[in-house]
């Protein structure tokens, strides 16, 4: 993609193929440098900051954000004197965006050494762009865990009018990822369920990336053992505390359970599937956001969870795609496509997912050929064990 300021592309991968007779990607791991989570953490901002070498920083958040949550970290940094350039995020991480707050913070006279994205998915992505074309460390302070994209080192670029336009892959991940489950406790409950169905994803992607014998991750080489591991913890941390959380978030309260999915959703997740890999669960997700009701009033983690029973029934794993559409069902994921406001009567639509689905980057991630027609087959085969999941519910 091209701005006003960088030609940025996200083309090449950060391995490099090691020659012999069998040339093969080595093994990449990354993460943040580090990762802070506890309620009230935020209110300790600036301590962690200035330890990691922050002086002088923009803060990227919404107007919103600085009235509530954000208001407390500029006191935390006011406190610690390391003085702050609010920079007010206006709802798309477009190019555009990005360019007009460069263009600001590079006319100011004591330039920044580091910025810090406050708040949801797009501020936190639109923060990693503008951080990587000036060339500054970024710290994360996500107010929701609904998905895995604070410890990340891709950020999504959409266009104005909030169409997915492209992905920018950086070769550094935060500096810092600070979590305050303070905060997270006090949001809508549905957010933190739809981070549990993108975290769900990790270990199943990761899995078949494992057991694909060309399979790469984020960075371009193969999955790691701590990777893959991380992946599997996270999936069994979501099933195994994952209603206790939810009623916990449903009373605005923190407890160890919640505490457990936060981490699972925020850090295992996004060190599983940066170094374990993805697959046809996110590519899926890709999928359902070129319908555009689908895109506009369902959120990414939702739409995971649907790709994650479609890539369960496409190996064959209908015992573990009914274990995973029976807590889908019972924290409020969707498990059919009603539930997304689609119908598997509707070929058109069906065909213009499956070939969303087939374009995703790693849809190669699987032991076996991925086509249009067991891949239609797999979501309608989903769409059903879904239905039956919630029938039987309902008896």
């Amino acid at each position: 993609m091209k701005s006003e300021t960088v030609e940025y592309s996200p083309n090449e991968p950060f391995a490099v193929s090691l020659v012999g007779d069998k040339p093969s990607p080595p093994r990449v791991f990354g993460s943040p440098a580090r990762y802070v989570q506890g309620a009230g953490v935020i209110d300790h901002a600036g301590h962690y900051l200035s330890r990691l070498g922050f002086t002088h920083c923009a803060v990227l958040l919404s107007a919103r954000s600085l009235q509530a949550e954000g208001g407390r970290l500029m006191e935390s940094l006011a406190g610690a004197g390391i003085p702050a350039q609010t920079a007010i995020f206006n709802g798309e991480c477009s190019l555009q965006e990005i360019d007009s707050h460069l263009a600001v913070l590079r006319e100011l006279p004591n330039p920044v050494d580091g910025l810090v994205a406050v708040g949801g998915g797009k501020v936190v992505d639109a923060g990693r762009a503008i951080a990587h074309r000036l060339r500054v460390p970024l710290a994360v302070v996500p107010s929701l865990a609904s998905n895995d994209a604070p410890c990340a080192a891709v950020s999504v670029i959409y266009t104005p009018e909030g169409v997915t336009a492209d992905a920018e892959i950086y070769d550094e991940n935060p500096r810092l990822v600070l979590v305050d489950t303070g905060v997270v406790a006090q949001a809508d409950e549905r957010y933190l369920v739809a981070g549990m169905g993108d975290a769900m994803a990790t270990w199943y992607e990761a899995s078949a990336c494992a057991r694909t014998p060309g399979g790469v991750n984020v960075f371009g080489g193969r999955p790691t053992l701590a990777g893959t591991a991380l992946a599997e913890l996270c999936a069994r941390t979501i099933y195994e505390d994952g209603a206790s959380a939810l009623e916990a978030v449903r009373h605005s309260r923190v407890s160890e359970p919640l505490e457990r999915v936060v981490e699972a959703n925020t850090l295992l997740s996004g060190l599983g599937y940066e170094s374990g890999g993805l697959s046809v669960a996110h590519g899926v997700a890709q999928g359902y956001t070129v319908i555009e009701r689908v895109h506009r009033h369902y959120l990414h983690g939702e739409m995971v969870a649907m790709g994650v029973l479609a890539q369960l029934m496409l190996e064959s794993s209908t015992d573990e795609a009914q274990k995973a559409a029976g807590f889908f069902a019972s924290v409020g994921l969707p498990v059919h496509l009603a539930q997304l406001s689609l119908s598997a009567e509707d070929q058109d639509e069906l065909q213009a997912v499956v070939e969303a689905t087939l374009a995703f980057p790693f849809i190669g991630n699987m032991p076996d050929e991925v086509t249009a027609e067991n891949l239609l087959a797999a979501l309608l085969a989903a769409d059903r064990l879904g239905r039956n999941v919630v029938q039987q519910a309902r008896r």
